[in-house]
């Protein structure tokens, strides 16, 4: 049977939505072909229609979460205050709950950089977060404290899921929430 162009086009947005949110979630290598293809109904074999390997479709993965960040982040980031905002919103327990519907940083990143395989997606994401953090900050040390505050949240978020005790894990984020707010601000969260 022969499925039209509009149909593999689907199947291929499935796949890449999957395998971005199990990405998220789980991590690259616990990942499995064979598992992800079986959830959306699909063969393994199949798999190779879309991709040519599993490094492929973790980059095309990476792009698709990056896409879904813009629209998350630019909804944390309104309102007069978009840098305190983004803190609070990047460092909730909704986001460290949900990490399939996150930033990739805490759990890709790590990963692809074991892996020594880097992504242009990572670069290009840490970046433009980079960017949107200086440019709510004053001052001349703008660009290095940027950097401060991205490695902080997402270190913070990355251990907050880490950790089994609920009590240890809210008070990872909520430190690193308060001490980021006061730095950027003055203002307790």
């Amino acid at each position: 049977m022969r499925y039209s162009e509009d149909h593999k086009a689907k199947t291929h947005q499935r796949i890449i939505e999957e395998a971005a949110l199990r990405f998220r979630r789980d991590g690259v290598s616990a990942t499995g072909l064979q598992p992800l293809m079986k959830a959306l109904g699909l063969t393994h074999g199949g798999f190779y229609a879309h991709f040519k390997s599993k490094d492929d479709l973790v980059e095309t993965a990476l792009q698709h979460a990056v896409q879904q960040l813009e629209t998350s982040t630019a909804v944390m980031s309104e309102g007069d205050t978009p840098l305190q905002n983004f803190i609070r919103g990047y460092l909730s327990t909704r986001h460290r709950d949900n990490p399939g519907a996150g930033c990739p940083l805490p759990t890709i990143s790590a990963e692809l950089g074991q892996r020594g395989q880097a992504s242009a997606s990572t670069d290009a994401l840490v970046r433009n977060r980079l960017s949107m953090i200086e440019q709510n900050l004053a001052g001349e040390e703008a660009a290095d404290e940027s950097v401060l505050l991205l490695s902080a949240m997402v270190g913070a978020l990355l251990l907050s899921r880490s950790v089994q005790d609920p009590q240890l894990a809210d008070r990872l984020l909520k430190t690193t929430r308060a001490q980021l707010l006061a730095r950027t601000t003055g203002v307790d969260a």
